[in-house]
């Protein structure tokens, strides 16, 4: 059936009725990241401060039950366990997004997901009453599983949310909160406040109040409209969601638009994660996602961490002060991100990939090289310090935040669930595999190892170049339709252009696209 418009808005018209960030647009957005994303920063840099502590209590528990210190090969296998859970359950949760947000919702999925925080939360802050260093190891897992669904479900849940023009931004703030959870966890992990012997159960425990905060809130915020509209079919709670969101009443043209969507996905039906990896029309948008989450976790981020202390400490810092450095690093991965929220959308999602990984590639082979030559040439130790920093700015503006952005753009409301499990499997499952194997090439390679970073990042930058397109200010079905002729996938131009706002249909014309789309 042939939808239509019944009166075209001017152009002038058009133009004023930009999306803007409303006052619920701005507060959902706060609270879903808050409650969800703020919790995987967390929960990935919090045991690093009081590792040592931690460690001590594991093998004082074990004597306590055996009778004789533990092996320091059985220690390093439970800490090993410790640190690998949580990627782990990463990939777990990831496997969970599509069956619960199409059953339960993006929101309810979110709601839902605060189990998967408060439990844990509980069983670590206790677990040295208790006793038990089985608790910690468990709720590593949990609070992963946690961190996998929320990692998928805030930027699917916000970009479903979010008109076209603020759709970048507002994408880019899950993983602003991540790099504050990164930073706060920092903070309260210093030794003198939270990161010792006493302190650490309550560092631990603390990961449970965001949760709490979303459980409280969050249900008072709308669902997503599109997933009330194509998958509830439910149009009248979708216009009241749309309403609230956007500020004014006439919203007919984002209905109309996911109708199309709608209609234009009812012979493919709710796409699974096979029948994706085998569905021609959306080959090279799977194919990118892949490419770009493997280039995020296998572009050294975790090395970069790892070898940063060694690099301070280089440079003359002292022992002591080297965890006030590692925050003023975290300081700079925040205000680097929040520097991404601001340009996404005046620079394009493309442009700052290709930066981002740019620099990444550039900062990795220049680090070689200063490491290589610390010991001969003075000031190279400096140069590593300036590496490090240089890093943490590409991928604070291009490698961590604007894959997720793009995978929640790339993809319409049937394959969009099947895309983030994707995406978010091989997130986590490359994050699983740097932690495993990143020791041993450190062992054999040295600082060598981030030449293979550097390759990695490379690659990337040559893929994002030639196959991923702009899709900064687009509509799904636009960046749908760009993605048909790579794909090798005929369209109907004729669909497109129905269902464009006058502005749009200008701006084809003027850039001579007034023919076939393909």
């Amino acid at each position: 059936m042939k939808l239509t418009k019944e009166k075209p808005e001017s152009f002038e018209a058009c133009e004023d009725r930009k999306g803007k960030m409303t006052l619920l647009l701005a507060c959902v957005t706060l609270v879903a990241t808050f409650g969800s994303s703020f919790q995987y920063g967390y929960n990935v840099s919090v045991i690093n401060s009081p590792a040592v502590s931690m460690q001590d209590f594991y093998n004082q528990t074990y004597y306590d039950r055996m009778g004789y210190p533990m092996d320091s090969s059985f220690q390093t296998l439970l800490w090993s366990l410790t640190v690998s859970m949580f990627p782990l359950g990463g990939f777990f949760g990831s496997l969970m997004v599509g069956p619960l947000v199409n059953k339960c919702g993006r929101k309810g999925t979110l709601l839902i997901n605060n189990i998967f925080s408060i439990v844990p939360a509980i069983l670590m802050g206790s677990s040295k009453v208790a006793k038990t260093f089985e608790a910690i190891i468990l709720s590593r897992i949990i609070v992963g599983i946690c961190a996998g669904l929320s990692s998928n479900v805030v930027p699917m849940y916000l970009g479903e949310m979010s008109p076209k023009n603020l759709r970048g931004a507002i994408g880019v703030v899950p993983q602003l909160f991540i790099t504050i959870g990164i930073l706060v966890a920092q903070i309260l992990g210093l030794s003198n406040i939270l990161g010792n012997t006493e302190g650490w159960p309550v560092l631990l425990g603390l990961t449970g109040i965001p949760a709490v905060v979303e459980l409280l809130l969050l249900p008072f915020f709308p669902e997503s409209p599109r997933y009330l509209l194509i998958q509830k079919g439910n149009e009248e709670q979708a216009r009241q969601a749309l309403r609230s969101l956007r500020g004014w009443d006439d919203v007919d043209d984002e209905i109309e638009e996911m109708r199309q969507e709608d209609e234009s996905e009812k012979l493919e039906g709710r796409l699974s994660v096979f029948n994706l990896c085998t569905f021609q029309a959306l080959r090279w948008q799977l194919i990118s996602i892949i490419v770009m989450m493997m280039g995020q976790q296998l572009s050294g981020i975790n090395a970069i961490f790892y070898y940063a202390n060694k690099i301070f400490t280089s440079a003359g810092v002292n022992t002591n002060d080297v965890q006030y450095v590692t925050v003023g690093i975290g300081a700079v991965n925040v205000f680097m991100t929040c520097i991404a929220v601001l340009i996404i959308e005046s620079l394009g999602r493309r442009l700052l990939l290709l930066a981002g990984f740019g620099i990444c590639c550039a900062s990795c082979a220049v680090l070689t090289v200063a490491l290589n030559l610390q010991a001969t040439v003075s000031g190279m130790q400096y140069l590593s310090i300036a590496c490090v920093i240089a890093y943490i700015i590409g991928h604070a503006i291009g490698a961590s935040p604007v894959p997720f952005v793009m995978i929640t753009e790339m993809f319409l409301q049937s394959s969009r669930p099947a895309a983030f499990m994707v995406g978010g499997s091989v997130h986590w499952l490359c994050n699983f595999t740097v932690g495993l194997v990143f020791l041993y090439m450190e062992k054999g390679l040295g600082a060598y190892c981030f030449l293979i970073f550097c390759a990695i990042c490379l690659a990337t930058v040559i893929y994002i170049f030639i196959i991923v397109p702009e899709t900064k200010g687009k509509t799904f079905m636009e960046i749908n339709k760009v993605m048909a002729k790579r794909n090798k996938v005929q369209i109907d131009k004729e669909e497109l252009d129905e269902f464009q706002t006058p502005p749009e249909k200008q701006k084809r014309k003027e850039s001579g696209l007034s023919g076939s789309v393909l």
